[in-house]
C-alpha cells in the first residue's frame, strides 16, 4: 500500500520544478537533473509540469530522505557539467552507467535493465549491427548517449550522423534517409509504433546496459542513502507499480516477445 502514496506525491512535481527556491542550504531540497524529453520516463504533463518514471521516482526518493525536491529540466548533454558544478544533486534521467562516465560522476547501484537495438527503415535487410558498419551505410544517434558512444567506439565505416532530438533521428529512418537508429529497447519499440509502415525494429540488445542514478563523486553517504532507498522501493513493489502505471502495454509485448522486463 506505501507505493501508492509514495506515486501520489508525484502530483506536487509541478510546483517544486516551477517555484521551490534555489537555495539548498536553506531549505534542504534535492535538486534532480533530467532532460523532459523522454516520454514515459521524463516529459511534462498537459500543463508543462514534470511527469514520467524518473520524476515519480525522483519524488519517492525525496519522501524517503524526508527532503523537497526540485526537477531541473536540463539537455542531456548538460546533465553531468551541472552536476559536477553543483546546480543539481543528482541525476535520474535514463542515464546509463558506463565506464567512460564513471571517470567523472559516482553512480549508485542500477535500478533498470536494457540494451542497445536498432530501429532500421522497414526497406532494410540488416538483420544485426554488424552488417551496418560498411561504406554508404548511414546510422543516427543522439547527441551524449551510450548510442553515440557506441558508434564512436566500435563503427569504422558506416557514416554516423548526430542528432540532438530523438524524434529528428526516427523521422531519417522513417524518410529512408539513414538506415537505423542506435537506441535503448523502450524506445525503439515506442518509436516503430509510431512509424509501423516505414521502420523495422530489431528489440534484441546488441550491447546491454543498465541505468543508474548518477552523483558527485565522493559523495558516499547520499550514494549509500539512495541505494538503501532503490533496495526499499523495489521491496515495496514500487517499481511495479511503475511500470503498470506508465509502461503496461510495453510489459505486455515484451513479455511475448520473450525479452524480460526492465526494473
Amino acid at each position: 500500500m506505501r507505493y501508492f502514496c509514495i506515486l501520489f506525491v508525484s502530483c506536487v512535481a509541478g510546483l517544486l520544478f516551477s517555484s521551490c527556491s534555489k537555495t539548498q542550504s536553506q531549505s534542504n531540497e534535492l535538486v534532480v537533473g533530467m532532460e523532459l524529453a523522454y516520454p514515459p520516463f521524463e516529459m511534462t504533463d498537459e500543463n508543462n509540469q514534470p511527469t514520467g518514471v524518473s520524476v515519480d521516482l525522483a519524488m519517492a526518493l525525496g519522501e524517503y530522505l524526508e527532503r523537497p525536491v526540485r526537477i531541473e529540466n536540463i539537455p542531456f548533454a548538460g546533465l553531468i557539467p551541472s552536476l559536477k558544478t553543483g546546480k543539481i544533486d543528482l541525476i535520474i534521467s535514463s542515464m546509463t552507467a558506463t565506464e567512460e562516465r564513471a571517470k567523472s560522476i559516482d553512480f549508485s547501484d542500477p535500478y533498470l535493465s536494457t540494451g542497445l537495438c536498432l530501429l532500421l527503415n522497414s526497406n532494410s535487410s540488416a538483420d544485426g549491427i554488424e552488417e551496418l558498419d560498411k561504406e554508404g551505410a548511414k546510422l543516427a544517434v543522439k547527441q551524449g548517449t551510450t548510442g553515440h558512444i557506441f558508434v564512436n567506439e566500435s563503427i569504422q565505416k558506416a557514416d554516423i550522423l548526430v542528432f540532438e532530438k530523438e524524434a529528428a533521428a526516427v523521422i531519417e529512418v522513417a524518410q529512408g534517409k539513414v538506415d537505423a537508429f542506435i537506441y535503448d529497447q523502450m524506445s525503439t519499440y515506442m518509436n516503430w509504433h509510431k512509424h509501423p509502415e516505414s521502420t523495422r525494429p530489431i528489440l534484441k540488445p546488441f550491447k546491454s546496459e543498465s541505468w543508474a542514478v548518477g552523483l558527485n563523486q565522493g559523495n558516499d553517504a547520499l550514494r549509500n542513502q539512495v541505494n538503501a532507498f532503490l533496495q526499499h522501493f523495489r521491496n515495496e513493489g514500487g517499481f511495479e507499480a511503475l511500470g503498470d502505471k506508465y509502461l503496461k502495454e510495453q510489459k505486455e509485448a515484451f513479455a511475448k516477445l520473450g525479452y524480460p522486463f526492465f526494473f
